[in-house]
């Protein structure tokens, strides 16, 4: 009891605990423990009788999981959250009319798409969505995505008609028909896709895209917009580039018709691109002092239509304006199934990376304000609303995090504001879309650009990945590169290539250590990092801080033999060929053996029973000290540890390869008189050596312990007292089976070969 006081009190100098109690091995600590068995009620059997119930309660629960508006807006408080709500909706309805018209750029088609992408995904996620304040719509990097195909499907002066093979009018009404069949298309398929993965249960997979990933991908997305809008600032002409290298094309294409620049294009987007963001640091830096944030866009739109409709800049100057946005929807339009296998690997690539930028923006507020979101139910939202869109010639939604922080700067508590801000947008798009005719696309295109100033900073981000973690900065640097070059769905596809590569290389050459004792305690480190530690003499503890399956199994070999100091198959073979030719000198007389045949005795001998099946049964028994010089010209390399633990701690799981191997790795240590032991695994660790049968006559479950200080402290009871009952130390190999001298003889490669040739 005093030293359980003495430990819990601050005020002394020195903090201590005192345990007692056995030495566990494993197999003794579950007999104490009483260990049980698992009950298994994972069986497809016993799901499917789980799943099959249905009653009211749970039908209700059903209903809500999959139409969550159900469950919040019978709760929403109205005296509380509505004023906030249409506030925020008439503030980011405005904001999602002109980025989708900007955005719609980015898609190569009219501004007026932009306008029905900003409308119709919301009414859908309204009803499936579980994020209380994201603002569903187009975001520039998807948008692109969609244009890429659009223009490698549909170039300015196409040949051929996609789909039918006919040759075209070369009418712009014609091409922008043929643009928005193309976006609209694209969008149902990756709709399509975002519901089979949101059916699937495989939200989980978007975790593979890292914050490196996605961050490096991002700022080369932002780029690929700031040059694509570029040609619309200076109102150059440039070809249609798509595909690897295109962003260099465009570029070289920009400044040989660099001496084309419109003027009055130029001054209106730098114009546009220095007060959005000088008005955007404003709001930034006093957020906390303006009830609203100031709707710059808006300002510098109805301004920027007011002066070019004044001025007369489409005749008088030349300049290029968005001319007719009619009023009204179009009608729903089925999607050109012909497309489809032509846009299938874009597509998809387009509905994760959709999915992975509105999912990261949606727990970033959940987090904020303390609620929860379903991934796989925002898959189901998200492909239900591109299905919607891909139908009403809308290109895909997803979220900008510029327009959700606006809705939720402005007050915004839940999708109500979405649906406001869904209803301003359709008072756009029915009576106010023709008082924007008169607008440049350079406003629109500097809107863009200004916008990209987020995704441009997380260069910054560089420096400190490279102090952090060097293997996350080259992920970002190779994803970035990798998407600037190759173009974004390449790019991306190579750069989670690049990152899963990372990943198998890291527990493919994992980090191995010989651990010491730090003296006085049950505290085990690397020896390479602290002074103050000692080696346990005759003993080798051995640790892999990976799991260990067939693609490090060689790596974690090569690794024990170069931390205990030799290799146990060499040792074995040059003891057997000093033993043939002791056997040979003592048959001629020229060596003698003592009575009880030994030539010298010491601690470390070794009986050469084990080697009855390869000498001459008359010969006589002796025992040698390998420490010592022997009677022969063969060079036997030493062995000067007795022991051999296995720190099993950070390994997570083995498979078949690894499990035959380290059956292997064992018998060879315990014939050449090495004993050795596996400490502190899990129990799941455990039960999975028992199902890969790791375990036989040789190597049992007694050589377990439940940590590295209880088989340390076993060791050493075992050699102080020097007991023959222990069943490790003593007990006799059984000999190598022809399959296991074969493993360990050959490698890899040249053991296939030796397979395939018998």
């Amino acid at each position: 009891m005093d030293q359980e006081e003495s430990a819990m009190d601050p005020q002394l100098p020195e903090k201590r605990y005192c345990v007692s109690r056995p030495i566990y091995s494993t197999p003794s600590f579950e007999v104490d423990s009483e260990r049980q068995e698992r009950q298994d009620n994972s069986s497809l059997r016993q799901t499917l009788t789980n799943s099959s119930g249905c009653s009211s309660k749970s039908s209700l629960q059903m209903l809500k999981r999959c139409l969550p508006i159900i469950d919040w807006l019978s709760r929403y408080p109205i005296k509380e959250w509505l004023l906030n709500d249409v506030i925020s909706g008439v503030s980011t309805g405005l904001v999602c009319s002109l980025q989708g018209m900007a955005y719609a750029l980015l898609v190569s088609v009219a501004p007026v798409y932009g306008l029905y992408s900003a409308f119709f995904p919301i009414l859908t996620y309204f009803l499936f969505g579980t994020s209380r304040h994201i603002s569903v719509g187009p975001f520039p990097v998807t948008c692109l995505m969609v244009g890429s195909v659009v223009l490698s499907l549909v170039p300015d002066h196409p040949s051929v008609l996609p789909g039918n093979g006919t040759h075209p009018n070369g009418t712009e009404e014609d091409l922008e028909v043929r643009r928005i069949m193309v976006a609209s298309t694209m969008t149902v398929v990756v709709g399509l896709f975002q519901v089979a993965m949101g059916l699937l249960q495989v939200g989980f997979l978007v975790r593979y895209l890292s914050d490196p990933l996605v961050g490096g991908f991002t700022t080369a997305a932002a780029l690929h917009v700031f040059i694509s809008q570029i040609k619309i600032v200076l109102s150059v002409p440039t070809d249609s580039h798509n595909g690897p290298f295109s962003i260099f094309k465009t570029l070289i294409d920009v400044f040989t018709n660099i001496h084309q620049t419109n003027v009055a294009d130029l001054v209106a987007g730098l114009l546009t691109i220095a007060v959005v963001m000088a008005v955007k640091e404003v709001n930034a830096k006093f957020q906390h002092k303006i009830p609203v944030p100031i709707p710059i866009e808006v300002l510098v739109t109805v301004v920027a239509a007011g002066v070019s409709y004044a001025v007369d800049l489409d005749s008088r100057y030349g300049a290029s304006i968005v001319r007719s946005i009619p009023r009204g929807f179009v009608p729903p339009q089925a999607p050109n199934t012909e497309l489809f296998l032509e846009i299938l690997g874009s597509s998809f690539s387009t509905a994760v990376v959709g999915y992975a930028v509105a999912v990261s923006v949606a727990k970033v507020y959940a987090a904020k304000h303390d609620y929860t979101i379903d991934g796989n139910q925002e898959l189901l939202a998200f492909g239900v609303s591109n299905v919607l869109c891909g139908f009403f010639s809308s290109f895909v939604a997803s979220t900008a995090l510029s327009r959700t922080a606006v809705q939720e700067s402005t007050g915004g508590r839940s999708q109500v504001a979405g649906i406001i801000s869904a209803v301003l947008v359709m008072v756009v798009i029915l009576a106010l879309g023709n008082l924007l005719e008169p607008l440049q696309k350079s406003v629109l295109a500097g809107i863009v650009i200004a916008n990209l100033k987020g995704m441009f900073l997380q260069v910054t981000e560089v420096l400190s990945l490279w102090r952090q973690n060097r293997t996350d900065c080259s992920i970002w640097i190779a994803t970035c590169v990798a998407c600037v070059v190759l173009g974004l769905d390449v790019g991306l596809l190579a750069g989670l290539v690049f990152e899963m590569a990372t990943v198998v290389i890291r527990t493919q050459f994992p980090l191995c250590s010989s651990l010491g004792n730090i003296p006085g305690s049950d505290i085990y480190r690397n020896m390479k990092d602290y002074k103050k530690i000692a080696e346990v003499p005759g003993i080798k503890i051995f640790k892999c801080n990976s799991p260990i399956y067939f693609a490090n199994i060689d790596y974690f070999k090569e690794r024990l033999r170069d931390i205990v100091g030799f290799d146990a198959v060499r040792v074995f073979k040059k003891r057997n060929k000093a033993l043939k030719k002791i056997h040979k000198l003592i048959k001629k007389g020229k060596l003698k053996a003592s009575e009880n045949g030994e030539l010298s005795v010491v601690s470390l001998g070794v009986d050469n029973e084990a080697f009855e099946s390869e000498q001459d049964p008359e010969t006589v028994d002796v025992r040698v000290d390998w420490t010592s010089d022997l009677p022969v010209s063969v060079s036997v390399p030493q062995v000067l540890i007795h022991s051999l633990v296995l720190d099993f701690s950070a390994v997570s799981f083995l498979d078949v390869v690894a499990v035959k191997s380290l059956r292997l790795v064992i018998k060879e240590f315990l014939r050449i008189g090495v004993s050795v032991y596996i400490a502190a695994c899990d129990d799941d660790l455990i039960r999975r050596m028992e199902s890969l049968a790791l375990f036989d006559d040789v190597v049992t479950r007694d050589l377990l312990f439940l940590s590295v200080h209880d088989a340390i402290l076993f060791i050493k009871l075992e050699v102080a007292s020097k007991n023959t009952s222990n069943p490790i130390i003593d007990k006799e190999p059984l000999p190598f089976t022809e399959e296991e001298d074969l493993i360990e003889t050959y490698d890899n490669q040249p053991r296939a070969i030796h397979e395939l040739s018998n």
